[in-house]
Protein backbone atom coordinates (compact mmCIF):
# COMPACT_ATOMS: atom_id res chain seq x y z
CA UNK A 1 0.00 0.00 0.00
CA UNK A 2 1.47 3.23 -1.38
CA UNK A 3 1.63 6.43 0.98
CA UNK A 4 0.45 9.34 -0.25
CA UNK A 5 2.21 12.66 1.38
CA UNK A 6 0.51 15.78 1.49
CA UNK A 7 2.26 17.92 2.89
CA UNK A 8 5.41 19.85 1.11
CA UNK A 9 8.88 19.68 2.47
CA UNK A 10 11.07 22.45 2.14
CA UNK A 11 13.31 23.07 -0.45
CA UNK A 12 16.93 23.57 -0.24
CA UNK A 13 18.33 26.09 -3.41
CA UNK A 14 22.36 26.09 -4.44
CA UNK A 15 22.92 29.15 -6.16
CA UNK A 16 26.75 27.54 -6.92
CA UNK A 17 30.35 29.11 -7.26
CA UNK A 18 30.58 31.09 -10.49
CA UNK A 19 26.97 32.19 -10.74
CA UNK A 20 25.85 35.41 -10.98
CA UNK A 21 22.28 36.47 -10.03
CA UNK A 22 20.39 39.99 -10.56
CA UNK A 23 16.92 39.82 -9.23
CA UNK A 24 15.33 39.02 -6.41
CA UNK A 25 14.94 35.63 -4.96
CA UNK A 26 11.69 34.27 -2.63
CA UNK A 27 12.28 30.82 -1.42
CA UNK A 28 9.66 28.36 0.68
CA UNK A 29 12.74 26.63 2.34
CA UNK A 30 16.48 26.98 2.60
CA UNK A 31 19.43 29.00 0.57
CA UNK A 32 22.62 28.48 -0.02
CA UNK A 33 24.59 30.99 -1.96
CA UNK A 34 28.64 29.99 -2.98
CA UNK A 35 27.68 32.63 -6.30
CA UNK A 36 26.35 36.12 -6.10
CA UNK A 37 23.78 37.95 -5.77
CA UNK A 38 22.78 41.40 -5.99
CA UNK A 39 18.61 41.87 -4.81
CA UNK A 40 16.13 41.14 -2.26
CA UNK A 41 16.57 37.10 -0.94
CA UNK A 42 13.89 36.01 1.03
CA UNK A 43 13.70 32.68 2.69
CA UNK A 44 11.41 31.21 4.82
CA UNK A 45 14.26 28.73 6.26
CA UNK A 46 18.01 29.30 6.54
CA UNK A 47 19.79 31.23 4.39
CA UNK A 48 23.81 30.22 4.27
CA UNK A 49 26.69 32.34 2.67
CA UNK A 50 29.62 30.19 1.97
CA UNK A 51 32.96 31.48 1.72
CA UNK A 52 32.83 32.31 -1.88
CA UNK A 53 29.72 33.69 -1.68
CA UNK A 54 28.71 37.36 -2.26
CA UNK A 55 25.46 38.81 -1.40
CA UNK A 56 24.78 43.11 -2.26
CA UNK A 57 21.19 43.99 -1.45
CA UNK A 58 18.64 42.88 1.32
CA UNK A 59 18.17 39.34 3.02
CA UNK A 60 15.32 38.27 5.05
CA UNK A 61 14.64 35.05 6.74
CA UNK A 62 14.42 33.24 9.80
CA UNK A 63 18.00 31.88 10.51
CA UNK A 64 21.62 32.70 8.65
CA UNK A 65 25.17 31.60 8.67
CA UNK A 66 27.25 33.76 6.65
CA UNK A 67 30.82 32.96 6.09
CA UNK A 68 30.86 35.56 2.76
CA UNK A 69 31.00 38.76 1.90
CA UNK A 70 27.57 40.34 2.29
CA UNK A 71 26.97 44.30 1.75
CA UNK A 72 23.06 44.20 2.61
CA UNK A 73 20.81 44.80 5.52
CA UNK A 74 19.70 41.84 7.17
CA UNK A 75 16.77 40.78 8.73
CA UNK A 76 16.70 37.44 10.78
CA UNK A 77 13.82 36.42 12.68
CA UNK A 78 15.66 33.91 14.68
CA UNK A 79 19.23 33.18 15.08
CA UNK A 80 21.99 35.31 12.78
CA UNK A 81 25.51 33.60 12.96
CA UNK A 82 28.77 35.39 11.30
CA UNK A 83 31.19 33.03 10.90
CA UNK A 84 34.72 33.92 11.03
CA UNK A 85 35.50 34.15 7.04
CA UNK A 86 32.49 37.10 7.32
CA UNK A 87 32.79 40.37 6.13
CA UNK A 88 29.66 42.20 6.71
CA UNK A 89 28.96 45.63 6.01
CA UNK A 90 25.21 46.65 6.23
CA UNK A 91 22.28 47.00 9.21
CA UNK A 92 21.30 43.56 10.86
CA UNK A 93 18.18 43.36 12.98
CA UNK A 94 17.94 39.89 14.18
CA UNK A 95 17.12 38.17 17.31
CA UNK A 96 20.03 36.34 18.56
CA UNK A 97 23.71 37.13 16.92
CA UNK A 98 26.58 34.82 17.30
CA UNK A 99 30.24 36.57 15.70
CA UNK A 100 33.32 34.30 15.47
CA UNK A 101 36.41 35.71 16.40
CA UNK A 102 38.16 37.20 12.28
CA UNK A 103 34.37 37.93 11.53
CA UNK A 104 33.94 41.56 10.26
CA UNK A 105 31.25 43.64 11.07
CA UNK A 106 30.56 47.36 10.13
CA UNK A 107 26.99 48.64 10.47
CA UNK A 108 24.65 49.04 12.89
CA UNK A 109 22.54 46.43 15.14
CA UNK A 110 20.04 45.65 17.00
CA UNK A 111 18.87 42.31 19.08
CA UNK A 112 15.61 41.24 20.67
CA UNK A 113 12.99 40.05 19.87
CA UNK A 114 11.43 43.37 17.95
CA UNK A 115 8.36 43.63 16.36
CA UNK A 116 9.54 45.05 13.07
CA UNK A 117 11.24 41.02 12.90
CA UNK A 118 7.68 40.66 11.68
CA UNK A 119 6.84 43.50 9.31
CA UNK A 120 5.35 45.53 12.21
CA UNK A 121 6.76 48.92 12.71
CA UNK A 122 8.15 49.80 16.45
CA UNK A 123 6.55 52.45 17.89
CA UNK A 124 8.51 54.80 20.28
CA UNK A 125 7.18 55.49 23.46
CA UNK A 126 7.24 58.75 25.19
CA UNK A 127 6.74 59.85 28.62
CA UNK A 128 3.47 61.99 28.83
CA UNK A 129 3.79 65.89 29.44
Amino acid sequence: MSKIMTTETPSVNIIGNGTDINGNIKSNGDLRIDGFIKGTIQATGKVVVGTTGRVEGEISCQNADISGDVKAHIKVTELLSLKANAVVSGDILTNKLAIEPGAVFTGACKMGNHSSLNGKSEQATEPEA
